[in-house]
């Protein structure tokens, strides 16, 4: 396994991030508990949840993980722990969103699910509008203090609320934050513009979520062909809108002889500001695969294809002005 240290802090995270967003709902919790021991022994290190996953059961996710931790043998002590909050977690009007109340009752709720005393990277799951970054930051201060976290990330945030974001907490002699979670792929390369800008400036990693697209670079075209599951909803849209993109693509994958999921995680890793992309698998094969991109070299030639493929951006405003 190869690590690298998360944006410029000194933790130290595994190149690929266990995402566990399918644990409950999609993922009975012994095959859970399964894909996390074999993560571990392959080497990752670094697992995200977040206190909503679970969905109908919301928190389900985290107990899931919690009852992997009690089963002690250092799990805890290996894993560098990520969740979220932001999302409603009852009717309630503090239980959503980012007040200093909501904060403090998440957080503890989050702790006794996970059979934790601290949670290593603690993050944004969106941006709250409506609560100033001081009471947000008084808040993470005080967790920080109690031992309950060590670090704070966001996800789903523009350029500018990093920027907002890390110049209140210079303000207050705090660290602020040290990561950045975005939908990144080669479909979808919006961040280029100014997130990831941003979040160099300021040394936050980042790490992609979606590096699929939903399965739509997983080689959705040729399991088609083979007589595999269609594409439905959301895919079945982008892949009629992208199609000859994707064509072109799964053929440079096969020319290359790398599977196209494979391929499309490969080219994450290659990106300088990213940290560890998230893997969310159902089953176990899926993590295979994923852990067989980090053995993956483009080359220049195979790198400046996928950019003809897929164009990306320049940083703003030269992408769309002088």
């Amino acid at each position: 396994m190869k690590y690298t240290h998360l944006g410029r802090a000194g933790l130290q995270v595994s190149r690929l991030c266990l995402g566990t967003m399918n644990f409950g709902p999609k993922t009975p919790e012994d095959q859970a508990h399964g894909i996390m021991d074999s993560a571990r022994e392959s080497g990752i290190n670094f697992f995200d949840t977040a206190n909503v996953y679970g969905w109908e059961n919301k928190g389900l996710t985290e107990e899931i993980i919690g009852r992997w931790f009690a089963r002690g043998g250092g799990r805890r002590e290996s894993t560098v722990l990520a969740t979220k909050l932001y999302g409603s977690m009852g009717p309630g009007p503090n239980q959503t969103f980012l007040s200093a109340l909501n904060i403090r009752q998440a957080l503890d709720a989050s702790l006794k699910r996970l059979q934790t005393d601290y949670i290593d990277l603690y993050q944004f799951h969106h941006i709250d509008r409506n609560t100033p970054w001081d009471e947000i930051w008084q808040a993470m201060e005080t967790a920080v203090a109690q031992g309950k976290i060590i670090y704070n990330g966001s996800s789903n945030f523009a350029g500018w609320n990093i920027a907002q974001a890390q110049e209140s907490a210079r303000r207050r002699n705090f660290a602020g934050l040290i990561s950045e979670q975005s939908i990144y792929n080669l479909v979808n390369r919006s961040v280029e513009l100014e997130v990831i800008p941003a979040a160099q400036e300021y040394g936050l990693g980042l790490i992609p979520w979606s590096p699929l697209q939903g399965g739509l670079l997983g080689g959705i075209l040729k399991s088609q062909e083979d007589g595999g599951r269609r594409a439905e909803g959301r895919v079945q849209e982008l892949l009629a809108k992208h199609r000859e993109q994707i064509q072109a693509y799964e053929d440079l994958a096969a020319e290359l002889e790398i599977e196209p999921g494979i391929l499309a995680l490969a080219w994450l890793l290659h990106q300088p500001a990213v940290s560890a992309p998230i893997v969310g698998p159902r089953v176990m094969g899926q993590l295979d695969d994923a852990l067989a991109a980090l053995e993956v070299e483009l080359d220049d030639g195979a790198l400046r294809k996928l950019d003809e493929i897929f164009p990306g951006h320049q940083p703003a405003p030269e992408d769309y002005a002088w």
